[in-house]
Protein backbone atom coordinates (compact mmCIF):
# COMPACT_ATOMS: atom_id res chain seq x y z
CA UNK A 1 0.00 0.00 0.00
CA UNK A 2 1.13 3.41 -1.17
CA UNK A 3 0.85 6.45 1.15
CA UNK A 4 0.49 10.09 0.28
CA UNK A 5 0.58 13.53 2.00
CA UNK A 6 -0.42 16.86 1.14
CA UNK A 7 1.94 18.98 -1.25
CA UNK A 8 2.47 22.50 0.31
CA UNK A 9 4.91 25.08 -0.24
CA UNK A 10 6.88 22.20 -1.78
CA UNK A 11 6.92 19.75 0.91
CA UNK A 12 4.37 16.64 1.61
CA UNK A 13 2.70 17.21 4.69
CA UNK A 14 0.38 15.27 7.23
CA UNK A 15 -3.33 16.98 7.46
CA UNK A 16 -3.40 19.53 10.53
CA UNK A 17 -6.12 17.41 11.66
CA UNK A 18 -3.84 13.77 11.64
CA UNK A 19 -6.66 12.06 10.24
CA UNK A 20 -6.01 9.85 7.26
CA UNK A 21 -8.09 7.51 4.71
CA UNK A 22 -7.34 4.36 2.90
CA UNK A 23 -8.57 3.74 -0.68
CA UNK A 24 -9.20 -0.08 -2.23
CA UNK A 25 -9.39 -1.37 -5.14
CA UNK A 26 -12.32 -1.44 -7.31
CA UNK A 27 -11.87 -4.51 -8.73
CA UNK A 28 -10.77 -6.20 -5.57
CA UNK A 29 -12.37 -4.64 -2.06
CA UNK A 30 -9.30 -6.87 -0.37
CA UNK A 31 -6.60 -4.86 -1.43
CA UNK A 32 -5.56 -1.41 0.08
CA UNK A 33 -3.73 0.99 -2.96
CA UNK A 34 -3.02 3.89 -0.85
CA UNK A 35 -3.43 6.22 2.48
CA UNK A 36 -4.30 9.88 2.39
CA UNK A 37 -4.77 12.87 4.23
CA UNK A 38 -7.90 13.85 5.34
CA UNK A 39 -7.06 17.43 4.38
CA UNK A 40 -9.12 20.20 5.57
CA UNK A 41 -9.94 24.15 5.94
CA UNK A 42 -6.76 24.48 7.67
CA UNK A 43 -4.93 22.37 5.36
CA UNK A 44 -6.57 24.42 2.50
CA UNK A 45 -5.60 27.93 3.63
CA UNK A 46 -2.15 26.56 4.30
CA UNK A 47 -1.77 25.57 0.58
CA UNK A 48 -3.57 28.95 -0.56
CA UNK A 49 -0.81 30.57 1.79
CA UNK A 50 1.98 29.01 -0.15
CA UNK A 51 0.51 29.56 -3.47
CA UNK A 52 0.40 33.36 -3.07
CA UNK A 53 4.29 33.50 -1.70
CA UNK A 54 5.32 31.47 -4.71
CA UNK A 55 2.93 33.32 -7.40
CA UNK A 56 5.46 36.39 -7.95
CA UNK A 57 8.55 34.69 -8.64
CA UNK A 58 6.75 31.91 -11.06
CA UNK A 59 4.91 34.91 -12.76
CA UNK A 60 8.04 37.09 -13.17
CA UNK A 61 9.00 33.52 -15.55
CA UNK A 62 8.88 33.92 -19.49
CA UNK A 63 5.99 31.37 -20.89
CA UNK A 64 9.06 29.94 -22.91
CA UNK A 65 11.02 28.96 -19.62
CA UNK A 66 7.24 27.93 -17.52
CA UNK A 67 6.94 25.91 -21.05
CA UNK A 68 10.11 24.17 -20.65
CA UNK A 69 9.16 22.79 -17.02
CA UNK A 70 6.22 21.34 -18.69
CA UNK A 71 7.89 19.66 -21.84
CA UNK A 72 10.08 17.94 -18.92
CA UNK A 73 7.24 16.81 -17.18
CA UNK A 74 5.64 15.38 -20.01
CA UNK A 75 8.83 13.60 -20.82
CA UNK A 76 9.14 12.15 -16.96
CA UNK A 77 5.48 10.69 -17.66
CA UNK A 78 6.16 8.84 -20.53
CA UNK A 79 9.19 7.17 -18.59
CA UNK A 80 7.06 6.26 -15.77
CA UNK A 81 3.73 5.77 -18.09
CA UNK A 82 3.39 1.67 -17.39
CA UNK A 83 4.06 2.20 -13.33
CA UNK A 84 0.99 4.95 -13.81
CA UNK A 85 -0.95 3.57 -15.63
CA UNK A 86 -1.23 0.34 -13.22
CA UNK A 87 -1.51 2.46 -10.29
CA UNK A 88 -4.91 3.88 -11.91
CA UNK A 89 -6.36 0.74 -12.83
CA UNK A 90 -5.71 -0.47 -9.50
CA UNK A 91 -7.30 2.44 -7.80
CA UNK A 92 -9.51 4.04 -10.48
CA UNK A 93 -11.09 0.29 -11.92
CA UNK A 94 -10.18 0.74 -15.72
CA UNK A 95 -8.83 -1.51 -17.92
CA UNK A 96 -5.28 -1.06 -18.33
CA UNK A 97 -5.53 -0.44 -22.04
CA UNK A 98 -7.25 2.36 -21.14
CA UNK A 99 -5.31 3.24 -18.44
CA UNK A 100 -1.69 3.64 -20.47
CA UNK A 101 -4.03 5.55 -23.02
CA UNK A 102 -4.96 7.76 -20.38
CA UNK A 103 -1.24 8.65 -19.13
CA UNK A 104 -0.15 8.30 -22.57
CA UNK A 105 -2.37 11.51 -23.09
CA UNK A 106 -1.62 13.54 -20.43
CA UNK A 107 1.93 13.38 -21.47
CA UNK A 108 0.82 14.57 -24.64
CA UNK A 109 -1.11 17.65 -22.68
CA UNK A 110 2.01 18.71 -21.40
CA UNK A 111 3.74 18.46 -24.16
CA UNK A 112 1.09 19.95 -26.17
CA UNK A 113 1.59 23.41 -23.73
CA UNK A 114 5.24 23.01 -23.02
CA UNK A 115 5.56 24.06 -26.88
CA UNK A 116 3.05 26.26 -26.78
CA UNK A 117 5.05 28.46 -24.17
CA UNK A 118 6.67 29.85 -27.99
CA UNK A 119 3.45 31.68 -28.77
CA UNK A 120 2.00 32.54 -25.99
CA UNK A 121 1.52 36.80 -25.46
CA UNK A 122 -0.66 39.45 -26.98
CA UNK A 123 -0.67 41.20 -30.02
CA UNK A 124 0.17 44.21 -31.59
CA UNK A 125 -2.72 46.40 -32.67
CA UNK A 126 -2.47 49.33 -35.95
CA UNK A 127 -3.24 52.55 -33.98
CA UNK A 128 -5.03 55.14 -36.18
CA UNK A 129 -2.80 57.74 -35.17
CA UNK A 130 0.92 57.63 -36.30
CA UNK A 131 3.91 57.06 -33.50
CA UNK A 132 1.38 55.06 -31.45
CA UNK A 133 1.86 51.87 -30.43
CA UNK A 134 -1.16 49.90 -29.41
CA UNK A 135 -0.50 46.59 -27.84
CA UNK A 136 -2.14 43.66 -25.52
CA UNK A 137 -0.31 41.38 -22.86
CA UNK A 138 -1.38 38.06 -21.60
CA UNK A 139 -0.78 38.31 -17.93
CA UNK A 140 -1.01 35.44 -15.15
CA UNK A 141 -4.28 35.87 -12.66
CA UNK A 142 -2.65 34.95 -9.33
CA UNK A 143 -3.70 31.98 -7.04
CA UNK A 144 -6.06 29.42 -9.23
CA UNK A 145 -8.12 26.60 -7.86
CA UNK A 146 -8.39 23.15 -9.58
CA UNK A 147 -11.50 20.82 -8.18
CA UNK A 148 -11.31 17.52 -10.35
CA UNK A 149 -13.00 13.99 -10.77
CA UNK A 150 -12.03 10.73 -10.27
CA UNK A 151 -12.81 9.09 -13.63
CA UNK A 152 -9.77 10.80 -15.59
CA UNK A 153 -7.73 10.90 -12.61
CA UNK A 154 -4.65 12.10 -14.43
CA UNK A 155 -6.17 13.11 -17.66
CA UNK A 156 -8.59 16.16 -16.23
CA UNK A 157 -5.95 17.41 -13.50
CA UNK A 158 -3.43 17.21 -16.33
CA UNK A 159 -5.38 19.28 -18.79
CA UNK A 160 -6.49 21.49 -16.28
CA UNK A 161 -3.05 22.29 -14.59
CA UNK A 162 -0.56 22.69 -17.84
CA UNK A 163 -2.34 25.62 -19.39
CA UNK A 164 -2.86 26.90 -15.86
CA UNK A 165 1.03 26.87 -14.80
CA UNK A 166 1.76 27.88 -18.31
CA UNK A 167 0.07 31.00 -17.79
CA UNK A 168 2.14 31.99 -14.85
CA UNK A 169 -0.45 31.09 -12.04
CA UNK A 170 0.04 29.20 -8.91
CA UNK A 171 -2.18 26.43 -8.51
CA UNK A 172 -4.08 24.66 -5.34
CA UNK A 173 -5.48 21.49 -7.04
CA UNK A 174 -8.24 18.83 -4.77
CA UNK A 175 -8.72 15.69 -6.78
CA UNK A 176 -11.43 13.91 -5.98
CA UNK A 177 -10.91 11.33 -2.84
CA UNK A 178 -12.09 8.15 -4.88
CA UNK A 179 -8.80 8.26 -6.46
CA UNK A 180 -6.26 11.01 -5.44
CA UNK A 181 -2.66 8.70 -6.31
CA UNK A 182 -2.06 9.74 -10.34
CA UNK A 183 -2.69 13.67 -9.04
CA UNK A 184 -0.10 13.36 -6.33
CA UNK A 185 2.09 11.27 -8.61
CA UNK A 186 1.62 13.96 -11.24
CA UNK A 187 2.81 16.61 -8.53
CA UNK A 188 6.25 14.96 -8.12
CA UNK A 189 6.51 14.30 -11.38
CA UNK A 190 6.00 18.54 -12.13
CA UNK A 191 8.73 19.14 -8.88
CA UNK A 192 11.02 16.35 -10.80
CA UNK A 193 10.97 18.67 -13.67
CA UNK A 194 11.90 21.81 -12.32
CA UNK A 195 8.65 23.51 -10.51
CA UNK A 196 9.11 25.78 -8.22
CA UNK A 197 8.03 24.75 -4.70
CA UNK A 198 4.64 25.97 -3.62
CA UNK A 199 3.48 27.02 -7.07
CA UNK A 200 1.65 23.83 -7.40
CA UNK A 201 -0.08 22.73 -4.06
CA UNK A 202 -2.29 19.63 -3.90
CA UNK A 203 -4.80 19.20 -1.16
CA UNK A 204 -6.55 15.78 -0.85
CA UNK A 205 -9.48 15.15 2.06
CA UNK A 206 -12.91 16.44 2.63
CA UNK A 207 -14.51 17.58 -0.63
CA UNK A 208 -17.03 20.16 1.60
CA UNK A 209 -14.39 21.87 3.40
CA UNK A 210 -11.38 22.10 1.62
CA UNK A 211 -14.06 22.61 -1.75
CA UNK A 212 -15.94 25.35 0.55
CA UNK A 213 -12.89 27.11 1.32
CA UNK A 214 -10.68 27.32 -2.22
CA UNK A 215 -14.08 28.64 -3.57
CA UNK A 216 -14.51 31.46 -0.79
CA UNK A 217 -11.23 32.32 0.68
CA UNK A 218 -10.43 35.98 -1.69
CA UNK A 219 -6.67 35.30 -2.58
CA UNK A 220 -8.56 32.44 -4.74
CA UNK A 221 -8.92 34.44 -7.83
CA UNK A 222 -10.32 31.25 -10.35
CA UNK A 223 -12.01 28.30 -9.89
CA UNK A 224 -12.20 25.30 -12.53
CA UNK A 225 -13.99 22.82 -11.73
CA UNK A 226 -15.43 19.09 -13.25
CA UNK A 227 -17.78 16.89 -11.63
CA UNK A 228 -21.58 16.90 -10.92
CA UNK A 229 -24.50 19.84 -11.57
CA UNK A 230 -25.25 20.06 -8.33
CA UNK A 231 -21.53 20.34 -6.99
CA UNK A 232 -20.96 22.39 -9.86
CA UNK A 233 -23.65 24.82 -8.90
CA UNK A 234 -22.97 24.87 -4.97
CA UNK A 235 -19.26 26.20 -5.76
CA UNK A 236 -20.32 28.95 -8.92
CA UNK A 237 -22.76 30.24 -6.47
CA UNK A 238 -19.76 30.24 -3.51
CA UNK A 239 -17.94 32.33 -6.32
CA UNK A 240 -20.60 34.65 -7.29
CA UNK A 241 -20.58 37.28 -4.68
CA UNK A 242 -17.12 38.33 -5.07
CA UNK A 243 -17.17 37.85 -8.71
CA UNK A 244 -14.16 35.10 -8.90
CA UNK A 245 -13.47 33.75 -12.53
CA UNK A 246 -15.46 30.43 -12.91
CA UNK A 247 -15.47 27.46 -15.36
CA UNK A 248 -17.21 24.32 -14.69
CA UNK A 249 -18.16 21.35 -16.65
CA UNK A 250 -20.66 19.04 -15.36
CA UNK A 251 -21.38 16.17 -17.26
CA UNK A 252 -24.09 15.30 -19.95
CA UNK A 253 -26.97 13.05 -21.36
CA UNK A 254 -25.29 12.34 -24.62
CA UNK A 255 -27.21 10.97 -27.21
CA UNK A 256 -26.09 8.55 -30.66
CA UNK A 257 -28.61 9.58 -33.34
CA UNK A 258 -28.95 6.41 -35.72
CA UNK A 259 -30.72 7.12 -38.96
CA UNK A 260 -32.28 4.75 -40.96
CA UNK A 261 -29.66 4.88 -43.71
CA UNK A 262 -26.85 4.11 -41.11
CA UNK A 263 -24.17 1.06 -41.75
CA UNK A 264 -25.90 -0.38 -38.61
CA UNK A 265 -22.41 -2.62 -37.74
CA UNK A 266 -20.71 0.62 -37.13
CA UNK A 267 -23.45 1.90 -35.33
CA UNK A 268 -23.62 -0.98 -32.97
CA UNK A 269 -19.56 -0.57 -32.60
CA UNK A 270 -19.47 3.09 -31.76
CA UNK A 271 -22.22 2.53 -29.45
CA UNK A 272 -20.75 -0.12 -27.73
CA UNK A 273 -17.22 1.62 -27.14
CA UNK A 274 -19.22 4.60 -26.41
CA UNK A 275 -21.50 3.61 -23.92
CA UNK A 276 -19.24 0.48 -22.41
CA UNK A 277 -16.58 1.62 -22.23
CA UNK A 278 -14.62 3.10 -19.52
CA UNK A 279 -17.07 1.24 -17.74
CA UNK A 280 -19.22 4.13 -19.08
CA UNK A 281 -17.81 6.44 -16.54
CA UNK A 282 -17.26 9.36 -18.70
CA UNK A 283 -19.05 12.29 -18.74
CA UNK A 284 -19.03 12.18 -22.73
CA UNK A 285 -20.33 8.06 -22.71
CA UNK A 286 -23.50 7.43 -24.99
CA UNK A 287 -26.40 6.50 -22.44
CA UNK A 288 -29.35 7.35 -24.97
CA UNK A 289 -29.49 5.74 -28.69
CA UNK A 290 -32.14 7.69 -30.39
CA UNK A 291 -32.89 5.65 -33.61
CA UNK A 292 -35.35 5.41 -36.35
CA UNK A 293 -38.24 3.23 -35.54
CA UNK A 294 -37.61 1.06 -39.29
CA UNK A 295 -34.01 -0.34 -38.00
CA UNK A 296 -34.53 -0.21 -34.18
CA UNK A 297 -34.74 -3.99 -34.38
CA UNK A 298 -32.01 -5.00 -36.29
CA UNK A 299 -29.74 -2.42 -34.11
CA UNK A 300 -30.79 -3.55 -31.28
CA UNK A 301 -30.00 -7.05 -32.06
CA UNK A 302 -26.41 -6.07 -32.98
CA UNK A 303 -25.77 -4.12 -29.42
CA UNK A 304 -26.64 -6.66 -27.55
CA UNK A 305 -23.83 -8.90 -29.61
CA UNK A 306 -21.40 -6.33 -28.71
CA UNK A 307 -22.62 -6.15 -25.06
CA UNK A 308 -22.69 -10.01 -24.69
CA UNK A 309 -18.85 -10.11 -26.15
CA UNK A 310 -17.06 -7.80 -23.28
CA UNK A 311 -15.15 -9.48 -20.87
CA UNK A 312 -15.77 -7.65 -17.24
CA UNK A 313 -13.47 -8.75 -14.48
CA UNK A 314 -9.81 -6.58 -13.20
CA UNK A 315 -8.03 -4.32 -15.75
CA UNK A 316 -5.20 -5.69 -15.06
CA UNK A 317 -6.15 -9.20 -16.26
CA UNK A 318 -5.41 -9.97 -19.94
CA UNK A 319 -8.36 -10.27 -22.07
CA UNK A 320 -10.53 -7.75 -19.93
CA UNK A 321 -12.60 -5.30 -21.90
CA UNK A 322 -14.17 -3.83 -18.81
CA UNK A 323 -13.53 -2.65 -15.31
CA UNK A 324 -15.82 -2.48 -12.23
CA UNK A 325 -17.38 0.38 -11.79
CA UNK A 326 -15.31 3.17 -9.26
CA UNK A 327 -17.39 2.08 -6.09
CA UNK A 328 -19.91 0.42 -4.43
CA UNK A 329 -21.85 3.61 -4.52
CA UNK A 330 -21.59 4.01 -7.63
CA UNK A 331 -22.33 0.53 -8.82
CA UNK A 332 -25.94 0.84 -6.55
CA UNK A 333 -26.67 3.74 -8.38
CA UNK A 334 -26.20 1.75 -11.49
CA UNK A 335 -28.26 -0.85 -10.46
CA UNK A 336 -31.14 1.77 -9.04
CA UNK A 337 -31.47 2.95 -12.34
CA UNK A 338 -31.61 0.35 -14.23
CA UNK A 339 -34.77 -0.67 -11.90
CA UNK A 340 -36.43 2.57 -12.35
CA UNK A 341 -36.07 2.35 -15.92
CA UNK A 342 -38.20 -1.20 -16.20
CA UNK A 343 -40.68 0.44 -13.27
CA UNK A 344 -41.41 3.28 -15.69
CA UNK A 345 -42.17 0.62 -18.86
CA UNK A 346 -38.61 0.14 -20.24
CA UNK A 347 -37.29 -3.55 -21.34
CA UNK A 348 -34.31 -4.88 -19.38
CA UNK A 349 -32.93 -6.57 -22.79
CA UNK A 350 -29.37 -7.35 -21.96
CA UNK A 351 -27.25 -7.39 -18.53
CA UNK A 352 -28.63 -5.34 -15.60
CA UNK A 353 -27.11 -7.61 -12.81
CA UNK A 354 -24.27 -7.73 -10.64
CA UNK A 355 -21.37 -9.72 -11.20
CA UNK A 356 -20.77 -11.98 -8.24
CA UNK A 357 -18.83 -15.38 -9.97
CA UNK A 358 -15.52 -16.00 -8.24
CA UNK A 359 -12.76 -13.19 -7.98
CA UNK A 360 -15.61 -10.89 -9.27
CA UNK A 361 -17.44 -11.51 -5.43
CA UNK A 362 -14.64 -9.14 -4.46
CA UNK A 363 -15.31 -6.33 -6.58
CA UNK A 364 -18.01 -3.97 -8.08
CA UNK A 365 -18.95 -5.66 -11.16
CA UNK A 366 -22.08 -5.09 -13.61
CA UNK A 367 -23.20 -6.53 -16.75
CA UNK A 368 -22.88 -3.90 -19.70
CA UNK A 369 -26.87 -3.27 -20.29
CA UNK A 370 -29.32 -2.67 -23.08
CA UNK A 371 -32.58 -1.13 -22.16
CA UNK A 372 -34.78 -0.77 -24.47
CA UNK A 373 -38.78 1.22 -25.72
CA UNK A 374 -37.05 3.79 -23.84
CA UNK A 375 -39.64 7.19 -23.33
CA UNK A 376 -38.20 10.43 -23.96
CA UNK A 377 -39.66 11.69 -20.53
CA UNK A 378 -38.31 8.82 -18.45
CA UNK A 379 -35.92 9.51 -16.05
CA UNK A 380 -33.44 6.93 -17.99
CA UNK A 381 -33.63 9.23 -20.77
CA UNK A 382 -33.11 12.40 -18.65
CA UNK A 383 -30.80 11.79 -15.90
CA UNK A 384 -27.16 11.18 -16.32
CA UNK A 385 -26.41 7.52 -14.94
CA UNK A 386 -22.47 6.94 -15.03
CA UNK A 387 -22.13 3.60 -15.77
CA UNK A 388 -22.57 1.03 -18.58
CA UNK A 389 -26.14 1.55 -19.30
CA UNK A 390 -27.69 2.24 -22.90
CA UNK A 391 -31.31 3.24 -23.41
CA UNK A 392 -32.35 2.78 -26.93
CA UNK A 393 -35.29 5.56 -27.59
CA UNK A 394 -37.18 5.23 -31.01
CA UNK A 395 -38.38 7.78 -32.98
CA UNK A 396 -40.12 7.96 -36.77
CA UNK A 397 -37.76 10.59 -38.44
CA UNK A 398 -34.90 12.86 -38.31
CA UNK A 399 -36.64 15.59 -36.96
CA UNK A 400 -38.09 13.65 -33.83
CA UNK A 401 -34.66 12.34 -33.25
CA UNK A 402 -32.94 16.19 -32.80
CA UNK A 403 -36.15 17.12 -30.73
CA UNK A 404 -35.72 14.15 -28.33
CA UNK A 405 -31.95 14.45 -28.60
CA UNK A 406 -31.98 18.14 -27.62
CA UNK A 407 -34.73 17.57 -24.60
CA UNK A 408 -33.15 17.23 -22.42
CA UNK A 409 -31.41 20.32 -20.23
CA UNK A 410 -27.73 19.28 -20.61
CA UNK A 411 -25.45 19.44 -23.81
CA UNK A 412 -22.05 18.19 -23.69
CA UNK A 413 -21.21 15.27 -26.59
CA UNK A 414 -23.69 13.94 -29.35
CA UNK A 415 -23.16 11.38 -32.13
CA UNK A 416 -24.84 10.96 -35.39
CA UNK A 417 -24.63 7.60 -37.82
CA UNK A 418 -25.92 8.12 -41.18
CA UNK A 419 -24.94 7.87 -44.73
CA UNK A 420 -26.60 11.22 -45.33
CA UNK A 421 -24.52 14.13 -45.68
CA UNK A 422 -27.23 16.66 -45.86
CA UNK A 423 -28.69 15.30 -42.87
CA UNK A 424 -25.50 15.07 -41.08
CA UNK A 425 -24.84 19.32 -41.60
CA UNK A 426 -28.12 19.94 -40.52
CA UNK A 427 -27.55 17.74 -37.05
CA UNK A 428 -24.18 20.12 -36.81
CA UNK A 429 -26.35 22.90 -37.08
CA UNK A 430 -29.12 22.04 -34.83
CA UNK A 431 -27.64 19.81 -31.97
CA UNK A 432 -27.44 21.20 -29.21
CA UNK A 433 -24.18 20.75 -27.89
CA UNK A 434 -20.76 21.50 -27.17
CA UNK A 435 -19.25 18.37 -29.09
CA UNK A 436 -20.48 17.09 -31.93
CA UNK A 437 -19.52 13.86 -33.64
CA UNK A 438 -20.42 12.23 -37.12
CA UNK A 439 -20.19 9.03 -37.52
CA UNK A 440 -18.08 8.69 -34.45
CA UNK A 441 -17.96 7.45 -30.89
CA UNK A 442 -19.18 10.27 -28.18
CA UNK A 443 -15.91 10.07 -26.47
CA UNK A 444 -12.98 10.44 -27.18
CA UNK A 445 -11.44 14.28 -27.43
CA UNK A 446 -8.66 16.16 -29.59
CA UNK A 447 -6.45 17.51 -27.15
CA UNK A 448 -5.98 20.52 -29.76
CA UNK A 449 -9.37 21.20 -30.17
CA UNK A 450 -11.48 22.98 -27.45
CA UNK A 451 -14.08 21.15 -25.16
CA UNK A 452 -16.88 22.18 -22.87
CA UNK A 453 -20.54 21.41 -23.19
CA UNK A 454 -23.73 24.00 -23.58
CA UNK A 455 -26.70 24.42 -20.83
CA UNK A 456 -26.69 22.60 -17.29
CA UNK A 457 -23.43 20.98 -18.99
CA UNK A 458 -21.10 23.71 -18.71
CA UNK A 459 -21.18 27.61 -17.78
CA UNK A 460 -20.38 27.90 -21.37
CA UNK A 461 -18.03 30.43 -20.97
CA UNK A 462 -14.15 29.29 -21.26
CA UNK A 463 -13.48 26.31 -22.90
CA UNK A 464 -10.85 23.77 -21.91
CA UNK A 465 -8.42 21.84 -23.98
CA UNK A 466 -6.32 23.09 -26.92
CA UNK A 467 -5.17 26.68 -27.47
CA UNK A 468 -7.89 28.49 -26.24
CA UNK A 469 -7.60 26.97 -22.43
CA UNK A 470 -5.12 30.00 -21.57
CA UNK A 471 -7.65 32.10 -21.96
CA UNK A 472 -9.41 30.99 -18.46
CA UNK A 473 -6.13 31.39 -16.99
CA UNK A 474 -4.90 34.71 -18.35
CA UNK A 475 -6.28 38.72 -18.33
CA UNK A 476 -5.52 40.77 -21.36
CA UNK A 477 -4.00 44.22 -20.82
CA UNK A 478 -4.35 46.80 -23.22
CA UNK A 479 -1.30 49.10 -23.51
CA UNK A 480 -1.43 52.53 -25.24
CA UNK A 481 2.66 54.01 -26.06
CA UNK A 482 2.61 57.42 -27.41
CA UNK A 483 6.61 57.83 -28.65
CA UNK A 484 5.88 60.81 -30.68
CA UNK A 485 7.55 63.01 -28.50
Amino acid sequence: MRSYQNLIGGEWLPAVSSQTFTNYNPADSREAVAQYPLGGRADTQAAIAAAQAAFPGWAAQTSVARGRVLSKASQLIEVRKAELAELLTREEGKTLAEATGEVQRTADIFRFFGGLGYQLGGQTIPHDLPSQLLFTRREPLGVVALVTPWNFPIAIPGWKMAPALLCGNAVIIKPASQAPALTCELAKILLEAGLPKGVLNVVVGDGRAVGGELATNPAVVALSFTGSHPVGTQIYQQLAPRMARAQMEMGGKNPTIVLADADLDLAARLVAIAGFGLTGQACTATSRVIIERAVAEAFTAKLIEKAKAIVVGNGLKTGVTMGPAVSQAQLEGNLNYIAIAQQEGASLLCGGMRLTDGELAHGHFMQPTVIGNVRPAARIACEEVFGPVVGIIPVDSFDDALAVANSVDVGLSASLVTRDLKKAMLYTERIQAGVVKVNQISTGLALQAPFGGVKKSSTDSFKEQGAGAVEFYSKLKTVYFDYSA
